[in-house]
């Protein structure tokens, strides 16, 4: 196998993905448009360019870019040189977006991959995410080593070019209706004088019981720590995304849809830069150290 490999994107997940590829023996390099980034790439012993077009003609390719429109700027520069077998795209990103640079690049005999990630920054530092993965057979064998190498093998082949993003998208819209759901459930819990870190736990362990209930609220929310690494611009961003595709195949999703609207209030509350599960702070303030954004 060909361990040539460079990262596109070396943010919060790119880089630990790039870290994580070097630290499991693969010839890493990596490209991101900030110097505080390829700085910090470096010290994790990647070597990096400053223009993304250093890059074409790498055997494989990982993009870890922060939205659709920068996917659909930067493919095109990637496949300017021959001899790049597989483009992995780790962006959540647009269905549509997917399959046309899918197309894109099978015509310049390269296959290109839709598998956005779930997993944090932890499973990307350990190579232990979870891929969400559209593409054709052929393009799937092509792009194994590297999905095999980011997840450890948890991705699901879901169909064609653009699959992977429809479910990573739902994936996301269900985890933002939880994140609402829980935090207004807790916040009943505590009215009750039950202590929400209790009653978390007794829901994780019933059928109500979820990844947010038993780890996100614990951890970020009722710690006051909101570390998790994930914006709740992205986040947000998502769950529109998510209601956005659903309206161009004729579906009306009205619960998710609602939730998404929380979402936007949110954002509009606390900006982009917030911290995902400070959601918290607007759907359940009583449970927040920080309580409301108005406070």
């Amino acid at each position: 196998m060909n361990e040539q490999i460079a990262v596109v994107g070396l943010g919060s997940m790119g880089g630990a993905m790039a870290s994580a590829l070097h630290q499991a023996g693969w010839q890493v390099s990596g490209f991101d448009p900030s110097p505080e980034a390829r700085s910090a790439a470096e010290t994790a012993g990647i070597r990096t360019v400053d223009d993304v077009r250093s890059l074409a003609g790498t055997p494989y390719l990982v993009l870890s870019l922060p939205s659709a429109r920068v996917v659909e700027a930067t493919v095109p520069r990637l496949l300017e040189s021959a001899g790049t077998i597989a483009i992995v795209d780790t962006t959540t990103s647009e269905p549509a977006t997917s399959a046309e640079l899918a197309t894109l690049a099978a015509e310049r005999d390269t296959a290109f991959v839709d598998a956005p990630v779930s997993g944090g920054r932890d499973g990307a530092a350990t190579g232990r995410l979870t891929a969400f993965v559209g593409a054709t057979p052929e393009a799937l064998d092509a792009a194994r080593p590297v999905l095999e190498a980011l997840t450890g093998g948890q991705y699901q082949h879901l169909g064609g070019p653009g699959s992977g993003n429809v479910v990573k998208l739902l994936n996301n819209v269900l985890a933002a209706a939880n994140l609402v759901s829980v935090g207004e459930a807790l916040a009943v819990a505590k009215a009750y004088g039950v202590d929400p870190a209790v009653a978390a736990a007794g829901i994780s362990g019933a059928s109500g019981g979820s990844k947010v209930s038993a780890a996100m609220y614990p951890n970020w929310v009722l710690s006051g720590t909101h570390d998790s690494g994930f914006s709740l611009g992205l986040m947000a961003r998502d769950a529109a995304l998510a209601i956005e595709i659903a309206g161009q195949r004729g579906e009306q999703p009205g619960l998710l849809a609602a939730a998404s609207q929380r979402w936007q209030d949110a954002l509009a509350r606390l900006g982009p830069s917030a911290d995902f599960t400070e959601i918290a702070r607007t759907v359940a303030p009583t449970l927040t150290p920080e309580g409301s954004p108005e406070a």
